[in-house]
C-alpha cells in the first residue's frame, strides 16, 4: 500500500518516515499526476492560506475534489479537508467537520 504525503509545504519527510514504519510505503506527491499512485493522502500542516494558493497554482484542489480516496490532515491540511471553517467557507469540503483557525490569534501565537 502506497500512501502520499503532499509535498507543498509542512513536515512531509516527517510524515513519510512514520509511515514507513507502519510498514507502508510514503511517497511524496509533488505533481497532480501522482495522485493516481497512491492508496491513501495526508495533507501536512502549515499555514493554510499558503496551502490553499499552491494547491490552487499547481491544480491540486480539482483532482482532490474529484478523487475518493481516504485522506487524512493535520494542522492546516486539516482545516482545507474540512467542510465547515468557523468563518470563512471550506476548501476541499471532504471532511463532514466544523474547524476553527487560530482560535488564539494569529498563527505565532496559536
Amino acid at each position: 500500500m502506497k500512501i502520499g504525503v503532499l509535498a507543498l509545504q509542512g513536515a512531509v519527510r516527517e510524515h513519510i518516515l512514520h509511515i514507513e514504519l507502519s510498514g507502508y510505503e510514503g511517497i511524496a506527491i509533488k505533481r497532480v499526476e501522482q495522485l493516481d499512485e497512491s492508496d491513501g493522502l495526508i495533507l501536512p500542516g502549515g499555514e493554510s492560506t499558503t496551502l490553499r494558493r499552491l494547491m490552487d497554482l499547481y491544480g491540486f484542489k480539482e483532482k482532490l475534489q474529484q478523487l475518493d480516496l481516504p485522506m487524512f490532515g493535520t494542522c492546516a491540511g486539516l482545516i482545507v479537508l474540512a467542510k465547515n471553517v468557523e468563518n470563512e467557507s471550506g476548501y476541499l469540503n471532504k471532511l463532514d467537520i466544523t474547524v476553527e483557525r487560530n482560535s488564539f490569534g494569529r498563527q505565532v501565537d496559536s
